[in-house]
């Protein structure tokens, strides 16, 4: 299993539980994880849903490794993972405490709160593989500033959790982010089912939005970077651990 799923009270936690790649997206952690929201957004006892991880690394994006998984898949997996989250109609809180890359900062973008641990780093590393944040934008855009989404999806920098908050990505940085977490979920019980679902349809109607403006064309794009001999070499090179033979020297 790639995702663990328990429960406790009125909170069902979900668990990135592939630290052997970084939790990257695999299909099947994928499949897991649209299972675990699916079986907590019908469950009437579940008030919060709060998406954890194993490991140094939240989620390092798409699984580079995986054989058989077409660009066409991949893309239309993320944004329907995403979807999936923002249309939960129960808060998605997310507690992290390690690197966050990729595809990883689409899934933050897309969940209600999201708190960041003093491990946590940030980075839009597509760039730097011949690729662009093409799907994870439709979140990511939404948050940020317009400046800072300039900025680090041009650039490829890593960030931390205080830049993270400053910009928008993420809602607090803190020394204790389970603290935190259980800060919210108390806050949550105080509030009617009724009215949290309401309130976050809301306060997601930009990004669903993007999805629905953009989401075709950004799903093309990435396809069409994906296979692209500039993208196959920057993934390569990723996993062979040597620069890409495009990158100039320092």
């Amino acid at each position: 299993m790639a995702v663990l799923v328990e429960s406790g009270k009125d909170t069902a936690y979900l668990t990135l539980d592939s630290p052997e790649n970084r939790n990257a997206l695999s299909s099947v952690m994928v499949e897991e994880l649209t299972a675990g929201l699916t079986a907590a957004a019908l469950d009437d006892d579940v008030r919060t849903i709060v998406l954890g991880h194993t490991g140094t690394t939240f989620c390092a994006g798409a699984d580079l490794r995986e054989a058989g998984a077409s660009p066409e898949l991949r893309t239309r997996q993320m944004l329907d993972l995403m979807r999936l989250i923002i249309d939960t109609p129960k808060p998605v809180v997310v507690k992290i405490d390690g690197h966050v890359r990729a595809g990883g900062m689409g899934l933050v973008a897309a969940c209600d709160v999201a708190v960041a641990g003093p491990e946590s780093s940030f980075a839009l590393t597509e760039v730097r593989l011949g690729l662009a944040a093409s799907v994870i934008s439709v979140a990511v855009l939404p948050r940020l500033t317009s400046r800072a989404a300039s900025r680090y999806f041009l650039t490829g920098e890593t960030f931390d959790g205080a830049t993270a908050e400053a910009i928008g990505l993420v809602t607090v940085a803190d020394a204790i982010p389970a603290a935190v977490v259980a800060d919210y979920m108390i806050v949550f019980r105080k509030c009617s089912p009724q009215g949290l679902a309401e309130s976050k349809r809301l306060t997601t109607a930009a990004i669903r939005r993007e999805m629905d403006e953009r989401g075709t064309a950004v799903a093309e794009q990435s396809a069409r970077l994906f296979a692209s001999d500039e993208a196959r070499e920057g993934m390569m090179s990723f996993l062979e651990k040597r620069p890409p033979s495009w990158a100039a020297e320092k």
